[in-house]
Protein backbone atom coordinates (compact mmCIF):
# COMPACT_ATOMS: atom_id res chain seq x y z
CA UNK A 1 0.00 0.00 0.00
CA UNK A 2 2.82 2.41 0.81
CA UNK A 3 4.41 1.66 -2.55
CA UNK A 4 1.17 2.56 -4.31
CA UNK A 5 0.94 5.86 -2.44
CA UNK A 6 4.53 6.79 -3.23
CA UNK A 7 3.97 5.90 -6.86
CA UNK A 8 0.94 8.21 -7.00
CA UNK A 9 2.86 11.03 -5.33
CA UNK A 10 5.64 10.64 -7.86
CA UNK A 11 3.20 10.72 -10.75
CA UNK A 12 1.57 13.86 -9.33
CA UNK A 13 5.01 15.49 -9.13
CA UNK A 14 5.74 14.52 -12.72
CA UNK A 15 2.42 15.99 -13.91
CA UNK A 16 2.95 19.21 -11.92
CA UNK A 17 6.41 19.58 -13.39
CA UNK A 18 5.07 19.01 -16.89
CA UNK A 19 2.31 21.59 -16.39
CA UNK A 20 4.78 24.18 -15.11
CA UNK A 21 6.81 24.27 -18.32
CA UNK A 22 10.59 24.51 -18.05
CA UNK A 23 10.52 27.65 -15.92
CA UNK A 24 11.04 26.00 -12.55
CA UNK A 25 13.98 27.32 -10.59
CA UNK A 26 17.04 25.04 -10.79
CA UNK A 27 16.98 24.35 -7.05
CA UNK A 28 13.46 22.90 -7.35
CA UNK A 29 14.80 19.83 -9.14
CA UNK A 30 16.30 16.90 -7.25
CA UNK A 31 20.07 16.56 -7.41
CA UNK A 32 21.02 13.88 -9.96
CA UNK A 33 22.89 10.86 -8.66
CA UNK A 34 25.54 11.33 -11.37
CA UNK A 35 27.33 14.67 -11.62
CA UNK A 36 27.62 16.19 -15.08
CA UNK A 37 29.86 18.99 -16.29
CA UNK A 38 28.50 22.43 -17.14
CA UNK A 39 29.09 24.14 -20.49
CA UNK A 40 29.27 27.91 -20.58
CA UNK A 41 26.89 29.47 -23.18
CA UNK A 42 29.71 31.58 -24.65
CA UNK A 43 31.80 28.45 -25.18
CA UNK A 44 28.89 26.76 -26.95
CA UNK A 45 28.45 29.83 -29.17
CA UNK A 46 32.16 29.79 -30.05
CA UNK A 47 32.02 26.12 -31.01
CA UNK A 48 29.07 26.79 -33.29
CA UNK A 49 30.82 29.82 -34.82
CA UNK A 50 33.91 27.67 -35.44
CA UNK A 51 31.81 25.16 -37.35
CA UNK A 52 32.30 22.35 -34.84
CA UNK A 53 29.68 19.61 -34.88
CA UNK A 54 27.35 20.23 -31.93
CA UNK A 55 24.49 17.95 -30.85
CA UNK A 56 21.87 19.43 -28.53
CA UNK A 57 19.00 17.96 -26.54
CA UNK A 58 16.50 20.72 -25.73
CA UNK A 59 14.33 19.60 -22.80
CA UNK A 60 11.90 22.51 -22.78
CA UNK A 61 8.24 22.04 -23.65
CA UNK A 62 7.51 21.54 -27.33
CA UNK A 63 5.75 24.92 -27.65
CA UNK A 64 8.78 26.75 -26.20
CA UNK A 65 11.11 24.82 -28.48
CA UNK A 66 9.00 25.58 -31.56
CA UNK A 67 9.00 29.29 -30.73
CA UNK A 68 12.80 29.59 -30.53
CA UNK A 69 15.81 27.35 -30.17
CA UNK A 70 19.52 27.26 -30.98
CA UNK A 71 20.29 26.81 -34.66
CA UNK A 72 23.39 26.66 -36.83
CA UNK A 73 24.79 24.86 -39.86
CA UNK A 74 26.80 22.51 -37.63
CA UNK A 75 24.02 22.03 -35.05
CA UNK A 76 21.93 18.88 -34.69
CA UNK A 77 19.10 19.39 -32.22
CA UNK A 78 16.29 17.29 -30.79
CA UNK A 79 13.44 18.16 -28.43
CA UNK A 80 12.46 15.73 -25.67
CA UNK A 81 10.63 17.56 -22.82
CA UNK A 82 12.27 17.13 -19.44
CA UNK A 83 9.30 15.50 -17.69
CA UNK A 84 10.11 12.35 -19.67
CA UNK A 85 13.18 11.95 -17.46
CA UNK A 86 11.45 12.28 -14.08
CA UNK A 87 10.60 8.62 -13.61
CA UNK A 88 13.07 6.54 -11.60
CA UNK A 89 13.90 4.56 -14.74
CA UNK A 90 13.98 6.38 -18.05
CA UNK A 91 11.87 4.52 -20.59
CA UNK A 92 13.76 2.94 -23.51
CA UNK A 93 11.41 4.69 -25.93
CA UNK A 94 12.55 8.01 -24.49
CA UNK A 95 16.21 7.05 -24.72
CA UNK A 96 15.70 6.14 -28.37
CA UNK A 97 14.64 9.75 -29.05
CA UNK A 98 17.85 11.14 -27.54
CA UNK A 99 20.70 11.61 -30.04
CA UNK A 100 24.29 10.74 -29.30
CA UNK A 101 26.75 13.62 -28.83
CA UNK A 102 30.45 14.17 -28.32
CA UNK A 103 29.34 15.22 -25.78
CA UNK A 104 25.58 15.76 -25.99
CA UNK A 105 24.65 19.26 -24.80
CA UNK A 106 21.48 19.16 -22.70
CA UNK A 107 19.64 22.42 -22.07
CA UNK A 108 16.41 23.86 -20.72
CA UNK A 109 15.21 27.35 -19.79
CA UNK A 110 17.24 28.01 -16.63
CA UNK A 111 19.56 25.04 -16.14
CA UNK A 112 17.82 22.99 -13.46
CA UNK A 113 15.83 20.60 -15.65
CA UNK A 114 18.75 20.07 -18.00
CA UNK A 115 21.13 19.22 -15.17
CA UNK A 116 18.68 16.63 -13.87
CA UNK A 117 17.95 15.18 -17.33
CA UNK A 118 21.65 15.08 -18.15
CA UNK A 119 22.28 13.20 -14.89
CA UNK A 120 19.64 10.63 -15.79
CA UNK A 121 21.21 10.22 -19.23
CA UNK A 122 24.65 9.85 -17.67
CA UNK A 123 23.25 7.04 -15.51
CA UNK A 124 22.35 5.36 -18.79
CA UNK A 125 25.88 5.66 -20.12
CA UNK A 126 25.48 8.77 -22.26
CA UNK A 127 28.30 11.31 -22.73
CA UNK A 128 26.62 14.56 -21.68
CA UNK A 129 27.11 18.11 -20.43
CA UNK A 130 24.41 20.59 -19.51
CA UNK A 131 24.21 24.24 -20.56
CA UNK A 132 24.79 26.55 -17.60
CA UNK A 133 21.77 28.83 -17.04
CA UNK A 134 20.04 27.29 -20.06
CA UNK A 135 18.41 29.49 -22.68
CA UNK A 136 18.49 32.38 -20.21
CA UNK A 137 22.29 32.14 -20.35
CA UNK A 138 22.15 31.93 -24.14
CA UNK A 139 20.08 35.13 -24.14
CA UNK A 140 22.81 36.92 -22.14
CA UNK A 141 25.39 36.47 -24.90
CA UNK A 142 26.09 39.90 -26.40
CA UNK A 143 28.99 40.32 -28.80
CA UNK A 144 30.70 43.41 -30.16
CA UNK A 145 32.16 43.39 -33.68
CA UNK A 146 33.96 46.24 -35.42
CA UNK A 147 32.37 47.38 -38.68
CA UNK A 148 35.52 47.35 -40.80
CA UNK A 149 33.91 48.98 -43.85
CA UNK A 150 32.83 52.02 -41.87
CA UNK A 151 34.94 54.89 -43.26
CA UNK A 152 33.66 57.83 -41.23
CA UNK A 153 35.42 59.52 -38.31
CA UNK A 154 36.25 57.27 -35.36
CA UNK A 155 35.34 53.60 -35.07
CA UNK A 156 31.98 51.90 -35.36
CA UNK A 157 30.98 48.65 -33.64
CA UNK A 158 27.93 46.44 -34.04
CA UNK A 159 26.44 44.65 -31.03
CA UNK A 160 24.89 41.26 -31.75
CA UNK A 161 22.53 39.24 -29.56
CA UNK A 162 22.33 35.80 -31.20
CA UNK A 163 19.38 34.59 -29.12
CA UNK A 164 16.99 37.17 -30.57
CA UNK A 165 18.92 38.65 -33.49
CA UNK A 166 18.97 42.13 -31.93
CA UNK A 167 21.61 44.53 -33.24
CA UNK A 168 22.92 47.84 -31.88
CA UNK A 169 25.66 50.29 -32.86
CA UNK A 170 28.40 51.97 -30.83
CA UNK A 171 30.09 54.95 -32.48
CA UNK A 172 33.35 56.05 -30.84
CA UNK A 173 35.17 59.21 -31.92
CA UNK A 174 37.65 61.51 -30.20
CA UNK A 175 36.80 60.53 -26.64
CA UNK A 176 33.02 60.44 -27.09
CA UNK A 177 30.62 57.64 -27.89
CA UNK A 178 26.98 57.09 -28.86
CA UNK A 179 24.86 53.95 -28.79
CA UNK A 180 21.96 53.30 -31.18
CA UNK A 181 19.13 50.96 -30.13
CA UNK A 182 20.49 49.92 -26.72
CA UNK A 183 18.93 47.06 -24.79
CA UNK A 184 18.01 47.63 -21.16
CA UNK A 185 19.55 44.30 -20.13
CA UNK A 186 22.99 45.52 -21.21
CA UNK A 187 23.02 49.04 -19.77
CA UNK A 188 26.20 48.44 -17.78
CA UNK A 189 27.87 46.82 -20.78
CA UNK A 190 27.61 49.98 -22.90
CA UNK A 191 29.07 52.15 -20.18
CA UNK A 192 31.88 49.69 -19.51
CA UNK A 193 32.71 49.29 -23.20
CA UNK A 194 32.84 53.04 -23.78
CA UNK A 195 35.16 53.39 -20.81
CA UNK A 196 37.34 50.54 -22.09
CA UNK A 197 37.57 52.32 -25.46
CA UNK A 198 38.62 55.58 -23.80
CA UNK A 199 35.36 57.42 -24.40
CA UNK A 200 32.46 58.94 -22.49
CA UNK A 201 29.07 57.64 -23.58
CA UNK A 202 27.28 60.87 -24.43
CA UNK A 203 24.19 59.83 -26.43
CA UNK A 204 21.76 56.90 -26.51
CA UNK A 205 19.43 56.87 -29.54
CA UNK A 206 16.31 54.81 -30.18
CA UNK A 207 15.18 54.41 -33.77
CA UNK A 208 11.55 53.74 -32.76
CA UNK A 209 9.28 52.21 -30.14
CA UNK A 210 10.52 48.63 -30.23
CA UNK A 211 8.18 45.64 -30.16
CA UNK A 212 10.67 42.86 -29.41
CA UNK A 213 12.94 44.09 -26.61
CA UNK A 214 12.96 46.57 -23.73
CA UNK A 215 14.83 49.74 -24.66
CA UNK A 216 17.77 50.88 -22.56
CA UNK A 217 17.53 54.59 -23.47
CA UNK A 218 15.76 55.66 -20.27
CA UNK A 219 18.14 53.71 -18.03
CA UNK A 220 21.16 55.22 -19.77
CA UNK A 221 19.63 58.68 -19.49
CA UNK A 222 19.27 58.07 -15.75
CA UNK A 223 22.99 57.23 -15.69
CA UNK A 224 24.04 60.59 -17.19
CA UNK A 225 23.83 59.75 -20.91
CA UNK A 226 21.60 61.97 -23.06
CA UNK A 227 18.67 59.81 -24.17
CA UNK A 228 17.20 60.61 -27.60
CA UNK A 229 14.00 59.24 -29.14
CA UNK A 230 12.24 60.25 -32.37
CA UNK A 231 9.99 63.29 -32.11
CA UNK A 232 7.56 61.48 -34.41
CA UNK A 233 6.97 58.83 -31.73
CA UNK A 234 5.18 61.46 -29.61
CA UNK A 235 1.86 60.64 -31.28
CA UNK A 236 2.01 57.11 -29.88
CA UNK A 237 1.66 58.41 -26.33
CA UNK A 238 5.19 58.01 -24.96
CA UNK A 239 4.75 59.01 -21.32
CA UNK A 240 8.37 60.11 -20.75
CA UNK A 241 9.08 61.90 -24.03
CA UNK A 242 9.48 65.33 -22.42
CA UNK A 243 12.15 63.93 -20.08
CA UNK A 244 14.44 63.09 -23.02
CA UNK A 245 15.69 64.86 -26.12
CA UNK A 246 13.71 64.26 -29.29
CA UNK A 247 15.19 63.91 -32.76
CA UNK A 248 13.39 65.40 -35.74
CA UNK A 249 14.10 64.87 -39.42
CA UNK A 250 17.39 66.55 -40.35
CA UNK A 251 18.68 67.04 -36.79
CA UNK A 252 22.39 66.38 -36.30
CA UNK A 253 24.40 65.45 -33.22
CA UNK A 254 28.16 65.67 -32.73
CA UNK A 255 29.98 62.64 -31.34
CA UNK A 256 33.61 63.65 -31.21
CA UNK A 257 34.59 64.35 -34.83
CA UNK A 258 31.67 62.32 -36.17
CA UNK A 259 28.10 63.39 -36.83
CA UNK A 260 24.83 61.54 -36.32
CA UNK A 261 22.16 62.75 -38.75
CA UNK A 262 18.47 62.04 -38.19
CA UNK A 263 16.49 60.78 -41.19
CA UNK A 264 12.76 60.20 -40.71
CA UNK A 265 11.92 56.81 -42.27
CA UNK A 266 8.33 55.78 -41.43
CA UNK A 267 6.76 52.51 -42.51
CA UNK A 268 7.53 49.88 -39.90
CA UNK A 269 6.08 52.36 -37.42
CA UNK A 270 4.79 55.89 -37.87
CA UNK A 271 7.75 57.23 -35.87
CA UNK A 272 10.48 55.05 -37.39
CA UNK A 273 13.68 57.10 -37.63
CA UNK A 274 17.12 56.18 -39.00
CA UNK A 275 20.48 57.63 -38.02
CA UNK A 276 23.29 58.23 -40.50
CA UNK A 277 26.49 57.59 -38.57
CA UNK A 278 29.60 59.40 -39.77
CA UNK A 279 28.01 59.68 -43.24
CA UNK A 280 28.99 56.02 -43.70
CA UNK A 281 26.37 53.72 -42.12
CA UNK A 282 22.62 54.19 -41.91
CA UNK A 283 21.25 52.58 -38.75
CA UNK A 284 17.81 51.79 -40.10
CA UNK A 285 16.21 50.27 -37.02
CA UNK A 286 13.49 47.95 -38.32
CA UNK A 287 13.01 49.71 -41.66
CA UNK A 288 15.49 47.76 -43.77
CA UNK A 289 17.65 44.75 -42.97
CA UNK A 290 20.41 43.07 -44.94
CA UNK A 291 18.03 40.20 -45.80
CA UNK A 292 14.56 41.75 -45.72
CA UNK A 293 12.40 44.81 -45.25
CA UNK A 294 10.22 45.82 -42.32
CA UNK A 295 6.88 44.28 -41.50
CA UNK A 296 4.17 46.98 -41.42
CA UNK A 297 1.58 45.58 -39.01
CA UNK A 298 2.93 45.96 -35.47
CA UNK A 299 1.56 49.45 -34.78
CA UNK A 300 -1.88 49.51 -36.41
CA UNK A 301 -2.45 45.76 -36.87
CA UNK A 302 -3.64 44.04 -40.02
CA UNK A 303 -6.09 46.83 -40.90
CA UNK A 304 -3.40 49.50 -40.93
CA UNK A 305 -0.73 47.34 -42.57
CA UNK A 306 -1.51 48.24 -46.23
CA UNK A 307 -1.16 51.98 -45.62
CA UNK A 308 2.01 51.41 -43.59
CA UNK A 309 3.42 49.24 -46.39
CA UNK A 310 2.82 52.01 -48.91
CA UNK A 311 4.53 54.46 -46.55
CA UNK A 312 7.47 52.08 -46.22
CA UNK A 313 7.77 51.87 -50.01
CA UNK A 314 7.87 55.66 -50.25
CA UNK A 315 10.47 55.83 -47.49
CA UNK A 316 12.76 53.32 -49.14
CA UNK A 317 12.48 54.93 -52.56
CA UNK A 318 12.88 58.56 -51.47
CA UNK A 319 14.92 58.45 -48.26
CA UNK A 320 17.12 55.36 -48.26
CA UNK A 321 17.91 54.19 -51.79
CA UNK A 322 18.94 57.67 -53.05
CA UNK A 323 21.93 57.59 -50.64
CA UNK A 324 25.31 56.72 -52.12
CA UNK A 325 25.63 53.07 -53.11
CA UNK A 326 28.54 52.54 -50.73
CA UNK A 327 26.66 53.75 -47.64
CA UNK A 328 26.26 50.74 -45.38
CA UNK A 329 22.88 49.57 -44.11
CA UNK A 330 22.73 48.27 -40.56
CA UNK A 331 19.36 47.19 -39.22
CA UNK A 332 18.29 46.58 -35.63
CA UNK A 333 17.92 42.84 -36.24
CA UNK A 334 19.16 39.89 -38.23
CA UNK A 335 17.47 36.58 -38.93
CA UNK A 336 18.72 33.08 -39.74
CA UNK A 337 18.45 34.04 -43.42
CA UNK A 338 21.03 36.84 -43.02
CA UNK A 339 24.60 36.29 -44.16
CA UNK A 340 27.27 38.20 -42.23
CA UNK A 341 29.84 40.28 -44.07
CA UNK A 342 33.54 39.39 -44.03
CA UNK A 343 34.01 41.38 -40.82
CA UNK A 344 31.32 39.32 -39.08
CA UNK A 345 28.78 42.15 -38.99
CA UNK A 346 25.30 42.15 -40.47
CA UNK A 347 25.87 45.16 -42.70
CA UNK A 348 25.81 45.66 -46.47
CA UNK A 349 26.16 48.56 -48.93
CA UNK A 350 22.95 49.99 -50.34
CA UNK A 351 24.08 49.20 -53.88
CA UNK A 352 24.55 45.53 -53.01
CA UNK A 353 21.09 45.29 -51.42
CA UNK A 354 19.48 46.84 -54.49
CA UNK A 355 21.09 44.14 -56.63
CA UNK A 356 20.14 41.29 -54.32
CA UNK A 357 16.71 42.21 -52.91
CA UNK A 358 13.81 42.06 -55.34
CA UNK A 359 11.60 44.11 -53.03
CA UNK A 360 13.77 47.19 -53.52
CA UNK A 361 13.25 47.33 -57.29
CA UNK A 362 9.51 46.56 -57.49
CA UNK A 363 6.77 49.04 -58.21
CA UNK A 364 4.61 50.08 -55.27
CA UNK A 365 1.69 47.73 -55.91
CA UNK A 366 3.89 44.64 -56.20
CA UNK A 367 5.89 45.70 -53.14
CA UNK A 368 2.79 46.06 -50.97
CA UNK A 369 1.32 42.77 -52.19
CA UNK A 370 4.59 40.97 -51.49
CA UNK A 371 5.21 42.05 -47.93
CA UNK A 372 1.56 41.54 -46.93
CA UNK A 373 1.36 38.09 -48.51
CA UNK A 374 3.21 36.03 -45.91
CA UNK A 375 3.48 37.87 -42.60
CA UNK A 376 5.40 35.91 -39.94
CA UNK A 377 4.09 35.47 -36.37
CA UNK A 378 4.24 38.63 -34.28
CA UNK A 379 7.11 38.91 -31.77
CA UNK A 380 6.62 37.18 -28.43
CA UNK A 381 4.96 39.41 -25.80
CA UNK A 382 4.98 42.34 -28.24
CA UNK A 383 1.93 44.01 -26.68
CA UNK A 384 3.53 44.15 -23.22
CA UNK A 385 6.92 45.13 -24.66
CA UNK A 386 5.44 48.03 -26.61
CA UNK A 387 3.47 49.19 -23.56
CA UNK A 388 6.64 49.03 -21.44
CA UNK A 389 8.65 50.97 -24.02
CA UNK A 390 5.89 53.59 -24.16
CA UNK A 391 6.11 53.92 -20.38
CA UNK A 392 2.50 52.85 -20.00
CA UNK A 393 3.41 49.87 -17.82
CA UNK A 394 6.46 48.89 -15.82
CA UNK A 395 8.65 45.82 -15.54
CA UNK A 396 11.53 45.16 -13.20
CA UNK A 397 14.82 43.88 -14.62
CA UNK A 398 13.90 40.20 -14.37
CA UNK A 399 10.43 40.74 -15.83
CA UNK A 400 11.89 42.80 -18.67
CA UNK A 401 14.47 40.13 -19.44
CA UNK A 402 11.80 37.42 -19.49
CA UNK A 403 9.47 39.47 -21.71
CA UNK A 404 12.01 39.74 -24.52
CA UNK A 405 13.07 36.08 -24.62
CA UNK A 406 12.39 34.53 -27.99
CA UNK A 407 12.56 35.52 -31.66
CA UNK A 408 12.09 39.13 -32.80
CA UNK A 409 10.04 38.59 -36.00
CA UNK A 410 10.15 42.30 -36.86
CA UNK A 411 10.90 41.71 -40.54
CA UNK A 412 8.58 40.68 -43.33
CA UNK A 413 8.93 37.09 -44.45
CA UNK A 414 12.16 36.44 -46.36
CA UNK A 415 10.29 34.35 -48.95
CA UNK A 416 10.66 35.97 -52.38
CA UNK A 417 12.23 39.14 -50.96
CA UNK A 418 15.67 38.31 -52.30
CA UNK A 419 16.63 37.16 -55.75
CA UNK A 420 18.72 34.03 -56.36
Amino acid sequence: MVIVVLHKVHKIYVQQAANSGCNMDPEEFPTPDVEVDELDPATLKQRIDDGESVTILDTRMESDFDEWHIEGESVTIANVPYFNFLDDEVDDEVLDQVPEGDPLVVLCAKGGASEYAAGKLAENGRDVVHLDDGMNGWARIYEREEVSRYDGPGTLYQYQRPSSGCLGYLLVSDGEAAIVDPLRAFTDRYLDDADELGADLTYAFDTHIHADHISGVRELDDRGVTGVIPEQSRQRGVTYIDDLETADDGDTYAVGDATVETIYTPGHTSGMTSYLLGESLLATGDGLFVESVARPDLEEGDEGAPDAARELYETLQTKVLPLDDDVLIGGAHFSDAAEPAEDGTYTAPIGQLEEEMDALTMDEEDFVDLILSDMPPRPANYVDIIATNLGQQTADDEEAFTLELGPNNCAASQDALTGD
